[in-house]
């Protein structure tokens, strides 16, 4: 596969975008990722009233420490394993196309 440019490199650039991550393996970081990733109406088509005492009555309650727990089995010693590889990528990117590589997450910054 050949990553050869049309243009000069200074014309293209690229974004690397992810959802999110939570800031950190415990249960306060991953409630606080999924309370905002699971509020969005794009993601969870439930009447909101209905939602919000389903999110903040059960599953933030249960799933945010069970959820952590398993963060914390593959996190990374820089930081959040989706934050880390995609750092690794766009640093592989830019090298490669020599060119300007950014990456950000839509939810909670990492």
């Amino acid at each position: 596969m050949s990553l050869a440019l049309t243009q000069p490199a200074s014309r293209y650039g690229v974004l690397l975008v992810n959802l999110g991550t939570p800031d950190a393996p415990t249960a306060s970081a991953v409630r606080a990722y999924l309370k905002e990733f699971l509020s969005d109406t794009r993601v969870v088509e439930i009447p909101p009233l209905v939602w919000s005492i389903i999110l903040n009555g059960i599953i933030l309650p249960i799933r945010s420490g069970k959820v952590a727990k398993a963060y914390e089995s593959i996190w990374h010693s820089e930081g959040s394993p989706l934050r880390v590889i995609t750092e690794r990528q766009a640093k592989a990117l830019k090298q490669a196309l020599k060119t300007s590589v950014a990456s950000r997450f839509t939810l909670i910054m990492p």
